[in-house]
């Protein structure tokens, strides 16, 4: 008798459609192939996420490089692009979809049921103005941020590969096109419901995905309000991780947002230098709508245009049901709260609780900010206040702060040691930075993807030590603020 196939030993994953948005039926999306790219070849992998997802033999394969560039459709699979609208910095857009993406189909593995969508695959009848392609640059810096904000503990879409091409892009100026995979659970985002709400005005297709979704999704959750309450605690939870590392996200357009508490769409992302907390890492946001500090309270008004777009499914008079969702909404702001107060206490090494413990972190976050102290440096070395120290320039401001910090160390009888090893645990000592991943970035593009494999592989690790790997946690070299990143990103 044969030994029981493995997930980690398939040789072709067990395929299935992509997903019950095409089950609900064409309103919600167009079935069509991917465009094939000519000269496709591997550009990188992520062997922790092949493992994961039982892939490890089948990624080694001509196959795995044919179906990953789009120019291979596996058998019985039909991929599809979904639609959906939403608001794009704030104004309504309408109808949106995926441009560029295409759900190619669904598989089963290890962790559950997982869509994979190629992201570059060429036109669809949502590509508007573009081209549907993605280009290199944008393509090795999703590929590394979605493993490494894993690693990091942070709800997010996958990245499994990088396929490269030679075929020429326009953007800024010509590039060549890449194609990345791209894994989760569900691409669901706040701009479905907003579009059958919205734009195609269909209220039995919104309560055909409502229920779809919460019966999938959210197993024991009946209703538009208790969706949207549910929907609003995963966001600020979200929301306050990306704060504690000093991520921001750069375009947190409504279609932009995942239902299921997802970081989604890596496009101009950057993690914090030095510190400043209206720093806008997009170069096309010229209004500071996405800036660091801004991001709860721009979450927060992407639940209200949820919000909106499930109006037409809750019974009753109107200012009742906007009432009753507005309810809903509430917990958000507790959630947000309770989620940073506790995370500044696990990065400050504390245990117990204490009624002081946000004001300390606070007055901790305002002497960063007045001495443009680096984020993640300065985090990490707290757990040595001689070392933390030498990241300020107002040192006697410092100093009188420590005193605080070992008075309230001191209430809890903390262990210097202990408290060490919490605090390594909780703030990490490798972010992607854009001036790393611009070095992976510029060495890709002339064929050599040694440096994006390292990088990840330190990535995977971002707590570790790493001694070896001290460069990649430098302080920034003078150039990277001269770096840009936009929505072409």
């Amino acid at each position: 008798m044969n030994a029981p196939e493995t997930f980690s030993s398939r040789l072709t994953p067990a395929w299935r459609d992509a997903g019950f948005l095409q089950a609900l039926g064409p309103a919600f999306g167009t079935e069509l192939p991917p465009r094939a790219v000519s000269e496709p070849a591997w550009g990188a992998r992520s062997p922790a996420l092949a493992v994961e997802l039982g892939l490890v033999d089948w990624l080694d394969t001509r196959e795995a490089l044919a179906v990953l560039a789009g120019n291979q459709v596996p058998s019985g699979v039909r991929p599809f692009a979904s639609v959906y609208s939403g608001h794009q910095f704030g104004v309504w857009a309408g109808q949106l979809g995926d441009g560029r993406a295409l759900m190619l189909g669904e598989i089963d593995t290890p962790a559950g049921a997982m869509e994979v969508q190629l992201k570059g695959s060429g036109l669809t009848p949502y590509s508007r103005m573009g081209d549907g392609r993605a280009v290199l640059r944008s393509s090795v810096r999703e590929f590394l941020c979605s493993e490494a904000m894993h690693a990091l503990g942070i709800p997010t879409t996958r990245a499994l590969a990088v396929i490269t091409s030679p075929q020429p892009v326009r953007r800024e100026t010509i590039e060549t096109a890449a194609v990345v995979t791209r894994v989760a659970p569900s691409f669901l985002r706040f701009g479905h419901f907003e579009h059958f709400a919205h734009t195609a005005q269909d209220t039995a297709a919104l309560q055909q995905l409502l229920e779809a979704t919460t019966q999938r999704y959210f197993p024991g959750i009946s209703g538009p309000a208790a969706l949207l309450e549910e929907v609003a605690r995963r966001t600020a939870r979200l929301v306050a991780q990306w704060q504690l590392v000093g991520f921001c996200h750069g375009v947190m357009n409504t279609d932009n947002m995942s239902l299921l508490g997802l970081t989604i769409d890596y496009g101009p992302f950057g993690f914090l230098d030095a510190f400043d907390p209206m720093h806008v890492c997009n170069h096309s946001d010229d209004q500071g709508r996405y800036a660091y500090a801004r991001q709860p309270s721009v979450a927060f008004w992407n639940l209200h245009a949820l919000a909106q777009a499930l109006l037409p499914l809750v019974d009753g008079p109107k200012e009742a049901a906007s009432e009753q969702l507005l309810a809903a909404l509430e917990p958000y702001k507790a959630e947000f709260a309770a989620a940073m107060v506790s995370g500044l206490r696990t990065k400050l090494g504390l245990v117990a609780e204490h009624d002081d413990d946000a004001a300390l972190a606070d007055d901790l976050l305002k002497l960063m900010t007045e001495d443009r102290a680096d984020f993640t440096i300065t985090w990490r070395r707290m757990s040595d206040l001689a070392a933390a120290r030498d990241c300020f320039l107002q040192r006697d401001k410092f100093d009188a702060w420590a005193e605080r910090y070992r008075a309230r160390l001191a209430l809890e009888n903390s262990d210097d040691s202990e408290r060490r090893i919490r605090m390594h645990r909780a703030n990490p000592k490798f972010v992607l930075r854009n001036h790393l991943a611009q070095t992976a970035i510029e060495r890709a593009q002339h064929g050599d993807f040694s440096e994006t494999q390292r990088l990840l592989k330190v990535l995977e690790h971002p707590f570790d030590e790493q001694p070896h790997n001290e460069a990649d946690a430098a302080f920034p070299p003078a150039w990277a603020t001269q770096l840009e990143v936009s929505c072409s990103s």
